[in-house]
């Protein structure tokens, strides 16, 4: 395949939409006949359930692939849509942690991009889940990827916490991966009726410039409904606002890829 890309979708500060922006994200891009992988690297496990999987006793999940127990196509699940494969999370992901730093020093944060080596080009799309930190296991998602994409939430602190990210990335840059770029800044949550977001917005595409998305994901019932009956927006409401928006954003990534890669940031 010409086209292969790896996003890994982060931001530590929680309640940004991240896992909403992976889950509908991977959903949208197979949706369009993109062969699309989503891995579950956040403990919580929340884009396994929002496909409707069961957590509790997953055996393999993306744990065992990154201690080194089984093969990375052994964790793979079906999904409901056929150019989508997923790679669940389970509570023992917290474990990993301590046993890549124990057993696997110095290749601690190269554990995910090795394990990728050897499927990544079946797929155009390998979308990563981060969890809400910048511990080792968004450093093993940020070494593996070309791009990081960003959520940011269309509130009063949005830009909260966003530098530390940012410097994040450009530590990653320096000594485990020196060709990540910025795949993109994408505000969620947007409410309409508020001044605020509106200056939030603007606020973010005059610090970010270019590499902020034209799509914005709105404050909507449905997005916040959809993940409790296990389904990506799509599924659950093809017709609702957040689901025509992050059809919009697969869009834009898949322009976004053929184009090349962002810079910038």
């Amino acid at each position: 395949m010409t086209q292969h890309k790896i996003i890994a979708v982060a931001n530590q500060k929680g309640g940004v939409g991240k896992t909403t922006t992976a889950v509908n994200l991977a959903a949208a891009l197979a949706a369009s006949e993109k062969m699309t992988l989503l891995i579950d690297m956040d403990p919580q496990g929340n884009a396994t359930s929002g496909f409707g999987i069961d957590r509790r006793g997953l055996d393999p999940s993306i744990y065992n692939v990154l201690i080194g127990q089984v093969p990375i196509t052994s964790a793979m699940l079906a999904t409901p849509f056929e150019y989508l494969r997923l790679i669940p999370a389970t509570i023992d992901l917290i474990g990993a942690e301590v046993e890549l730093y124990q057993t696997m020093p110095d290749l601690k944060e190269h554990m995910l991009k090795q394990c990728l080596t050897t499927i990544a080009a079946d797929y155009q799309f390998i979308i990563i889940d981060c969890p809400p930190s910048l511990g080792i296991l968004t450093l093993n998602a940020l070494t593996a990827a070309d791009s990081v994409l960003i959520p940011i939430q269309c509130e009063y602190y949005a830009m909260e916490g966003v530098s530390l990210l940012v410097k994040t990335v450009e530590l990653v840059r320096q000594n485990l991966n020196p060709t990540l770029e910025y795949e993109g800044i994408l505000l969620t949550m947007h409410d309409a009726r508020t001044n605020l977001s509106g200056q939030v917005i603007i606020e973010v595409r005059k610090f970010f410039k270019d590499i902020v998305y034209e799509t914005v994901i709105p404050r909507n019932v449905t997005l916040s409904e959809a993940p409790s009956h296990g389904q990506p927006i799509i599924l659950y409401d093809i017709k609702s606002r957040g689901a025509y928006s992050y059809l919009n954003l697969a869009k834009e990534v898949m322009h976004n890829a053929e184009k090349g890669l962002r810079k910038g940031a």
